[in-house]
């Protein structure tokens, strides 16, 4: 198995991908209040952890959050920048999956976990223990829902961003099978 550099094209790639990431969250879509938000942040980072493997997806997603929290109102907490993490990771991780074939559900199924884990469980329960005024119950439904409508928008979008081959006029190309 040969090694792949990282290097000066594939470093900028990250750098516009966190940036679309932090437009996507902050600028295009309206937060409703401090924990609700529906908007398409995450597939800039899936697409980094796809695309490049699972540690320059974890630090797309931490940069874009942390970017991001100084455009915002509410300021950074590291609690909160575990999920963006999770995802890029999780999807880099389990890159394989869409290897020999892209399609939505296989794409769903490459960051799914991490939204289970990072961005429902983890947020639902830091949110109801920040905020108080809800339980994390309350907070456990209302981000389920959220999450799930959000989910299958950044598949859908990712799928057919994978399948339009955009990214190999940019030198990067989708997931090779490793043998």
């Amino acid at each position: 198995m040969q090694r792949k550099s990282f290097g000066a094209k594939r470093l900028a790639a990250c750098a516009m991908l966190a940036a679309v990431s932090v437009v996507l969250a902050r600028f295009i879509i309206p937060m409703p209040n401090a924990t609700t938000r529906f908007s398409v942040e995450a597939a800039p980072v899936i697409l980094a952890g796809l695309l490049m493997g699972p540690l320059p997806g974890a630090l797309v997603g931490f940069v874009a959050d942390v970017v991001g929290c100084l455009f915002s109102g509410y300021g950074y907490n590291p609690v909160f920048s575990l999920p963006p993490v999770l995802i890029g990771l999780c999807a880099g991780l389990m890159r394989f999956m869409v290897c020999e074939r892209v399609s939505f559900f296989r794409v769903l199924a490459t960051f799914l976990p991490a939204v289970a884990l990072g961005s429902v469980l983890w947020q639902s329960w830091w949110l109801s223990f920040f905020y108080g005024t809800k339980s994390f119950g309350a907070f456990l439904a209302a981000r389920s829902i959220q999450f799930a409508v959000t989910s299958l928008i950044n598949a859908a979008v990712v799928t057919v961003l994978l399948k339009s081959n955009v990214f190999a006029r940019f030198g990067l190309q989708r997931p090779e099978v490793i043998s």
